[in-house]
């Protein structure tokens, strides 16, 4: 699947009926961090958990109950520096509170990273620009 190098940001939501409408939660981090903002309108592309299943189930794995991490390498975010490591460097936490490693960056900072390392429970993401 090919990502635009506009995608603002990406995150996990159910769509829920109300009243004569159906809504997708957008996580309010994405809104405090300047990803995105209430007086503009956006695309938005819906992507099965389904298709993810039937992928591995196809290619002879089976899907792992534990959660797996929400980001691959080689992805493109934006994130916020929240925090310093104990060696100096960044720390930016996404979905479900997962922790990305940005060498160099310092707390406050808004930047793109791609994610050059991704293990269980944290990644390392390296600044692009």
């Amino acid at each position: 699947m090919e990502i635009s190098d506009k995608l603002l940001c990406l995150f996990s939501a159910e769509v829920e009926e109300d009243e004569n409408r159906f809504v997708v939660e957008v996580p309010r981090r994405e809104i405090e961090t300047g990803s995105i903002g209430t007086d503009n309108a956006y695309r938005i592309a819906l992507i099965s958990d389904e298709t993810a299943s039937d992928a591995n189930t196809s290619s002879g794995t089976t899907p792992s109950d534990e959660p797996q991490p929400p980001v691959e390498p080689g992805e493109i975010r934006y994130v916020e520096i929240e925090d310093l490591g104990k060696q100096g460097d960044g720390i930016a936490r996404v979905e479900r509170g997962y922790v990305i490693i940005v060498p160099g960056a310092e707390v406050g900072e808004r930047v793109k990273i791609e994610i050059s390392e991704v293990k269980s429970n944290f990644a390392v993401g390296e600044v692009i620009e």
